[in-house]
């Protein structure tokens, strides 16, 4: 599933200049999203051109963009930002798509912790995302999950607390499973909080949210963009 226009909410004025001007060239190049989700600004228009300004899927290595920092801007982009059917992501800037070059995933995660919901994920945008309903892992030990709002990439730094909180439903750690090599997890839960014993209340009765449920996967090598459905340089 790709989250176009129509799925998501974006900002009034944005669908209002879209209807106006519909037919605004995109355009490529111009933004990226780095693997810990920051965005990044390449002001000549090079994130992903090479030989004669044309665009292609080889990177431009020595341009690493410039860090967009402005809070306002950042609400902006992150609010209007979705997929095409092709599975390109791209920020809404008015009438016009500013196609982005994903470094890691369409998502980047971090933890959190939810009154109701115990340990969770949010984007780099600050949703809570999921339910998870896959989990997978590349060749190099990245960690990434399937959603209904796209494929996420669990930021490096949070990938232990989220491993250490997977495990099966009779108690098995995920990380005892990858000690053992195992390549495939049929089910692991993830999330999820419990009502003090002392209180007398189930989980629902207390308001909280029960575990989710998805099996792991390994990623083929080259493979990642196939599997997880999602375009990392968008080309025209």
């Amino acid at each position: 599933m790709f989250p176009g226009v129509e799925s998501r909410v974006m900002d009034s004025e944005v669908i209002a200049a879209m209807a106006r001007w519909p037919d605004v060239p995109d355009v490529y190049g111009w933004l990226s999203l780095s693997p810990q989700g920051a965005w990044r600004l390449h002001p000549r228009g090079r994130g992903w051109v090479v030989d004669g300004g044309g665009i292609s899927g080889t990177d431009h290595v020595d341009d690493p963009g410039e860090a967009i920092t402005n809070p306002r801007i950042l609400e902006f982009i992150g609010r209007n930002y979705a997929a095409d059917a092709q599975g390109r992501w791209y920020f809404q800037n008015g009438p016009q798509r500013v196609y982005v070059r994903l470094d890691g995933a369409p998502w980047i995660l971090r933890t959190d912790r939810d009154a109701e919901r115990g340990l969770v994920l949010r984007t780099h945008t600050g949703q809570i995302y999921g339910p998870v309903l896959r989990w997978w892992l590349d060749e190099d030990g990245h960690l990434y999950a399937q959603a209904d709002a796209g494929a996420g990439l669990v930021a490096g730094r949070d990938v232990g607390e989220v491993i250490d909180a997977l495990h099966t439903p009779d108690g098995r750690a995920l990380t005892a499973l990858l000690e053992a090599d195992i390549q495939a997890v049929p089910a692991l839960q993830f999330g999820g909080t419990e009502p003090s014993p002392d209180d007398g209340r189930t989980a629902d009765a207390a308001g909280k949210s029960p575990a989710t449920t998805a099996s792991l996967d390994r990623i083929p090598p080259g493979r990642l963009e196939a599997t997880l459905g999602f375009v990392r340089r968008p080309l025209p």
